[in-house]
């Protein structure tokens, strides 16, 4: 028998609960669509395997980071299932290994543990002694809202994770992109882009230590991880390569692990009204991976498997701001990128 009283509060909550979690997907805006880049038959309820349906990626290399669960093992399980050799990287080999056996199709798991920068740096040797070309690099792993200010390298934890793990592995791996036939980078970032501080990237604060807010900081770094996406686009003029940004929408997956335990509670209990599903979840990062009309798109920013503009005044046009942080990137990580 249910609790009555513990079943009016927990509702409470969730109902109190339900414009936070669901600050993390698009406001109701109109969308404004960028001029000159194809728009998909797909949306917001496409899922992965629609959006790839009648694509065929044998011979075709991805690697996924983040595919031990979530949107990651999804992306990885659809991409395997187009016939693509999905290289699946978890924190932990046993991970890694386990999310690989998990799926059918052709799977290599790699351990990378983006906070250790020099797991980056081993786990890029061990993909570049495949020898084979990254068709497509999905930069998909992350954590968010951390409650308390967590530093590593004496740098906020999710700037290093969310951004400069895969700066590093960008970079690393950028001669196997560019050696694929038509390269693609897929970067995961957020519309939570628009929590960033006034500033966009607070360069004088990468340590979080003044005026430390959970979501501001989640938000720095997933502006950061769209604008690596752009001045990599930039960079990689002339070679056939792209890179791209896309944000998966607001799904109830392990990512959200650090919330209040009401908030957990609050997405599961009213979640299903706004949230996504894993599969729906997946299906932009799949489509901008594949999507045959997408071959010469780059520098982009993707939403519900679509091309959109950037909300105005949030530091995601700013190519001077990208250039800033692509130096300051470099900077930081210097040694591992080499």
């Amino acid at each position: 028998m249910i609790d009555r009283r513990r079943f009016l509060v927990t509702g409470a909550a969730a109902a109190a609960a339900t414009p936070m979690l669901a600050a993390c997907g698009r406001k109701e805006e109109p969308v404004v669509r960028p001029e000159g880049v194809p728009v998909s038959p797909f949306g917001k309820k496409s899922t992965a395997e629609e959006v790839t349906e009648g694509i065929d990626l044998k011979g075709k290399v991805a690697l996924v980071t983040g595919a031990t669960s979530g949107l990651g093992l999804e992306t990885m399980r659809v991409l395997a299932m187009r016939g693509a050799h999905v290289i699946g990287t978890g924190r932990t080999l046993d991970k890694a290994r386990e999310a690989c056996a998990s799926v059918p199709g052709q799977t290599t798991p790699v351990a990378l543990e983006l906070e250790r920068f020099e797991t980056i740096a081993t786990a890029a040797d061990q993909v570049r002694e495949l020898g084979v070309a990254i068709d497509m690099l999905v930069c998909n792993a992350g954590i968010m809202a951390l409650p308390k200010l967590e530093q590593v390298y004496g740098l906020e934890k999710q700037f290093v994770v969310n951004h400069l793990g895969h700066f590093i592995l960008g970079n690393r791996l950028l001669p196997q992109v560019k050696a694929a036939k038509q390269g693609r980078v897929v970067v995961v970032s957020s519309y939570g882009y628009v929590w960033a501080p006034p500033s966009g990237i607070e360069f004088d604060n990468l340590s979080g230590e003044r005026g430390y807010e959970p979501n501001k900081m989640y938000g720095q770094s997933k502006l950061a991880n769209a604008l690596f996406a752009f001045e990599l686009a930039r960079r990689l003029e002339g070679t056939g390569a792209t890179a791209n940004a896309v944000h998966p929408g607001i799904i109830n997956t392990n990512l959200g692990r650090h919330f209040e335990a009401w908030k957990r509670i609050a997405a599961s209990l009213v979640g299903w009204t706004f949230m996504k599903s894993v599969e729906e979840g997946a299906a932009t990062s799949c489509y901008v991976a594949t999507a045959p009309a997408l071959a010469d798109v780059t520098g982009r920013y993707f939403e519900d498997c679509n091309p959109v503009v950037p909300v105005a005044g949030k530091h995601m046009d700013d190519v001077t701001l990208a250039g800033q942080l692509w130096a300051k990137s470099e900077e930081l990580t210097a040694q591992y990128l080499v």
